[in-house]
């Protein structure tokens, strides 16, 4: 765990800093009536964080990430608050441990912002982004059971497959699949290039000229995916963060890829039912209860001008539901 001290508050050389999404939406949602703790299970570069402290004074942020440099850059960023703001190293999947750990019992909100970060797409050698060479890493954190380049050299061709087409949604799965094993037999697969030409090799030059995608695109969000566990933790993470709101507390989710948002959608649903057993069943006998009201009916998305200042925003959703 990393705290905010002096250590912190020195000055270094300047980061480059990811811009927060959907920050306005984030602020309505969580600080207009509320006080207390707000956690931050994905603190990054503080973004979201500062813009939280800076609303209102009622409040104390707990950040969280498994990345330690995103730690190290939200509590130089962060130190100006003192005690209101504490950043720690974990993983939100150990979420529930983590407060404990920290003496926090309840909470008033909990923010999770998916998915990569500014600064670990623009630093080559964490190897998130094909537009530069890099290590075939992707690890998000060192929590991470190993890199992209060893998924890639060691799972079958069928698991492969499966990977770059369920967490990719990549038409080509199957093709890029069997030119990676292939290529990773004449030891030429150990950078970000290397992957990106395997890929783009393998998509027919009419299917590029209409996408807007890179063709390397999907099948590097599908490998970061399955490096860092993403889906599975998030699965592990929701129902700890709703056991650790107090009532009234709430629960925002950003996501940027449709099998996230997918996941987020179905687990408000469940928990804002009173009985989830099936309808051939005539009394309840789950005893499950209701335990959040979705606030959003449908997601927040960014409108045009923050889109057009951050055209990484295009692909944001914010879902945020209350504890009852």
């Amino acid at each position: 765990m990393t705290r905010l001290g002096p250590a912190a508050q020195g000055e270094r050389e300047p980061v480059p800093l990811h811009q927060p999404v959907l920050v306005a939406e984030v602020l309505e949602q969580l600080t207009s009536r509320l006080d207390g703790t707000i956690v931050d299970a994905t603190v990054g570069a503080g973004g979201h964080a500062e813009a939280i402290l800076t609303a209102s004074s009622r409040v104390t942020v707990l950040g969280l990430d498994r990345d330690p440099e995103a730690v190290e850059v939200a509590c130089r960023r962060l130190a100006r608050f003192g005690e209101r703001a504490q950043v720690r190293q974990a993983n939100f999947r150990e979420l529930a441990t983590t407060l404990r750990a920290e003496g926090v019992t309840e909470v008033a909100a909990i923010l999770f912002d998916l998915g990569t970060s500014g600064m670990q797409l623009k630093n080559p050698r964490r190897g998130f982004s094909f537009m530069a060479e890099g290590p075939l890493d992707m690890r998000m954190g060192p929590d991470a059971h190993g890199t992209a380049e060893t998924l890639l050299n060691w799972l079958s061709e069928e698991e492969l497959a499966r990977i770059i087409g369920e967490y990719g949604e990549e038409r080509y799965a199957r093709r890029i699949a069997r030119r990676i094993v292939a290529g990773r037999g004449l030891g030429g697969l150990s950078t970000t290039k290397d992957l990106a030409r395997i890929i783009a090799d393998c998509v027919p030059p009419p299917s590029r000229g209409r996408e807007q995608l890179h063709p390397a695109t999907r099948t590097f969000q599908a490998i970061r995916i399955a490096v860092n566990d993403e889906l599975i933790a998030l699965e592990e993470a929701l129902p700890q963060a709703l056991a650790a709101l107090r009532v009234t507390g709430r629960l925002a989710v950003i996501s940027f890829h449709s099998l996230e948002d997918r996941r987020v959608k179905q687990f408000f649903a469940r928990e804002a039912r009173d009985c989830l057993c099936p309808p051939t069943i005539p009394v309840c006998r789950c005893g499950h209860k209701k335990q959040l009201t979705p606030l959003t009916r449908k997601p927040l998305v960014p409108g045009a001008p923050e889109i057009m200042a951050n055209p990484q925003a295009r692909s944001a959703k914010l879902r945020v539901a209350e504890r009852v």
